[in-house]
């Protein structure tokens, strides 16, 4: 909630640029939406100064381990902007945060979010923040709380910066580190459902002269508007299968910011390469970027996921029945020692 300065009326402060009662209005809004994700462990939520979470069910694990993790959506606010849809980028922020301590092994507990503009309008963040709470229904975890801020100067007129943080737990024992790691083991990729939530500044600028309305053949029936606002894919349904059905997960990582080389880097071991095979399908938004604004292979993969969300390593001898438990996994590469580069894309 934003709070006013003791000498000024709220009538003053809005005439400085900020509104309380549009923040009031905001938070009534969404109230319904964000309780609807509250099971009893949250003890104080919406209107607290600080949001109350019991953590009773971390004394049932045996060394309890939190894993948290903050993050944005970055340019996606300017694309939501531009099509007047705002339902999708909360979703966006939640799976992103879901997915970044997923591949360490943790289940989500909670989450929190900051939204800010220049000037509130109550509708836009309500329908913001309910779409984080959708999320969060999907993904099991609460959203215990957040900040919606109004700070005429400091963001444009028309931006909204929207970001979040998530705590969740894992057994210590169960926790994904990467160092199980070990040449032979194959790298199975989860298709992303698009541009997730980076490379959203080099795609707009690259597809800005184009009808973002109109339905394109060469986006299999989308429209640009369409394909660029496709909701982050959460992986937790698919990785908690992996682990229901006793597949060893050995490591994983979220292609996010960076791309494919860079992300996948970050789960190895320093004597292993990952070496993949670009041999899965790439979404045709990527293409149609590519090819509109000139982008090097070697830009695109360091900037987008190219179709490739999500790479989970596991025993070769495992790599089937995966396979058959997330029926859209693929075989993206595997394990190598390592003799040059962590990460090898051919």
């Amino acid at each position: 909630m934003t709070e006013a300065h003791p000498s000024l009326t709220q009538d003053s402060y809005a005439r400085a640029g900020v509104n309380i009662a549009a923040g009031n209005r905001a938070v009534a809004m969404m109230k319904a939406a964000v309780q609807s994700t509250h099971g009893p462990e949250v003890l104080a939520g919406v209107g607290a100064f600080g949001g109350m979470f019991d953590a009773s069910q971390l004394k049932a694990m045996d060394a309890p381990v939190l894993v948290a993790s903050t993050d944005g959506v970055g340019t996606k606010t300017k694309v939501a902007a531009q099509l007047g849809r705002w339902d999708t980028i909360g979703q966006d922020l939640v799976n992103h945060c879901v997915n970044d301590i997923l591949v360490q092994g943790a289940r989500p507990l909670f989450f929190m979010d900051y939204v800010a503009a220049s000037r509130l309008d109550a509708a836009q963040i309500a329908t913001i923040v309910s779409g984080m709470a959708l999320a969060c229904r999907e993904n099991g975890c609460a959203l215990l709380g957040g900040e919606t801020a109004e700070m005429p100067g400091i963001y444009l007129p028309g931006e909204v910066d929207v970001a979040g943080t998530i705590v969740g737990a894992v057994e210590r024992a169960q926790a994904v580190t990467g160092d199980a790691i070990r040449p032979g083991d194959v790298i199975l990729g989860l298709p992303s459902t698009g541009l997730h939530t980076n490379g959203f500044t080099l795609a707009r600028q690259a597809l800005a002269p184009l009808d973002w309305s109109s339905v394109r053949a060469d986006l299999a029936g989308q429209t640009i508007g369409q394909a660029l606002l496709a909701v982050h894919r959460s992986y937790l349904p698919e990785v908690s299968s992996l682990k229901r059905g006793g597949i060893a997960i050995h490591g994983m990582a979220h292609i996010t910011g960076g791309g494919l080389a860079e992300n996948a880097a970050r789960m190895l071991p320093d004597d292993v390469c990952a070496h993949f095979s670009r041999a899965w399908s790439v979404p045709p938004v990527f293409t149609l970027i590519q090819r509109t604004f000139d982008v090097s292979e070697t830009d695109m993969l360091r900037t987008f996921n190219m179709g490739l969300g999500l790479c989970v390593v596991v025993p070769a001898a495992q790599t089937d029945t995966a396979r058959q438990i997330v029926p859209d996994a693929f075989v993206a590469g595997h394990i190598v020692t390592r003799s040059g580069d962590a990460v090898v894309i051919q």
